[in-house]
């Protein structure tokens, strides 16, 4: 007997699984970076040869997000057009840069963000524009093949044949035959120093040697002046101290000894108005009585015996 299949059943489940796929597709392509990722535009007048769709977009190192969409400019064909999905919430700001950078020798393009300063004002887009504007700046192959490209252009060209003729007629101004005598003069004056010098090789080496020597003595002075600088300098400190002690102890005897002289400056006038007036006198006293005394010493040296008979009288005179 066979069993009976419920196609109803089968069919429901079939929708179902069907049903959950797309959702799931439909969610994944709905995410889409849309509502996580903000999307910008770059346009750019270079070779975008190695950038592709995912490429990495890279702020200051950074990966940051990645290129969704390269193709022509619509409105002006000489530019690229380079769609980017960056991370919501990276600091893209007015001042910020975009350039392509080459990766080593794999051919391989990233895309670079440079700039963004704190102080400059988010990025928003501009009127009648989808989404905001990033500038971009000229990467250095970019630069390299602009600048090759104007010197080997035939402009470039003949204006390098010009300078280069330019400076043919300026040497050849400048070494004329009286510059040119000139410079074999030089030559000959450099090549009789260069034998001077090494016939007194000797000599220059032994005053190297003595300059050695003497900046190695000054080293060690220095040295030495280093160590013993600290003690010398103390005691100079010391020294002034003492000084300055010293010298506070001579200003204080100095008032002492003129408040002693003030003190006894009374005295002093007394002394000198009556005592000596007093010793004055008795100098002269005393001068007399050393004049009495000398007399009496030479009668007694005369007359030895006047000590003991006195004076004799006066000898009478004639007829006396």
């Amino acid at each position: 007997m066979e069993p009976k299949v419920n196609y109803i059943v089968v069919g429901a489940f079939v929708l179902l699984l069907g049903a959950t796929v797309l959702g799931a597709v439909l969610w994944l392509g709905k995410t889409d970076y849309r509502g996580i990722y903000d999307r910008y535009y770059v346009y750019t007048k270079e070779s975008v040869a190695g950038l592709s769709v995912d490429s990495t977009v890279k702020y200051r190192g950074v990966d940051v997000g990645r290129v969704k969409e390269v193709i022509l400019n619509p409105e002006n064909s000489e530019e690229v057009r380079v769609t980017l999905d960056i991370v919501g919430g990276t600091p893209v700001k007015t001042d910020t840069q975009a350039v392509l950078v080459t990766q080593g020798l794999t051919g391989l393009v990233t895309l670079n963000l440079t700039g963004g300063t704190r102080e400059a004002l988010p990025l928003t887009p501009s009127a009648g524009q989808a989404y905001p504007v990033i500038k971009s700046v000229p990467s250095l192959f970019g630069r390299l093949d602009g600048t090759l490209g104007k010197l080997l252009s035939e402009q470039g060209l003949s204006n390098l044949v010009a300078n280069l003729n330019g400076l043919a007629q300026n040497a050849s101004l400048v070494l004329d035959e009286e510059n040119r005598a000139q410079v074999r003069q030089m030559l000959k004056d450099l090549s009789e120093v260069t034998k001077v010098l090494a016939a007194r090789s000797s000599q220059v080496d032994h005053g190297v040697q003595h300059a050695a020597q003497t900046a190695e003595q000054t080293a060690r002075l220095t040295e030495q002046l280093g160590k013993q600088l600290p003690a010398v300098l103390d005691r100079i400190s010391k020294s002034a101290a003492g000084l300055q002690q010293l010298s506070e102890e001579l200003s204080r005897t100095s008032r002492s000894v003129g408040d002693m002289v003030g003190a006894t400056r009374p005295g002093f006038e007394q002394f000198s108005r009556q005592t000596l007036t007093d010793a004055g006198l008795l100098v002269t006293e005393m001068r007399q009585l050393t004049a009495t005394l000398n007399r009496v010493a030479q009668q007694v040296e005369r007359q030895p015996n006047v000590l003991v008979l006195g004076r004799s009288g006066q000898p009478k005179g004639p007829g006396e």
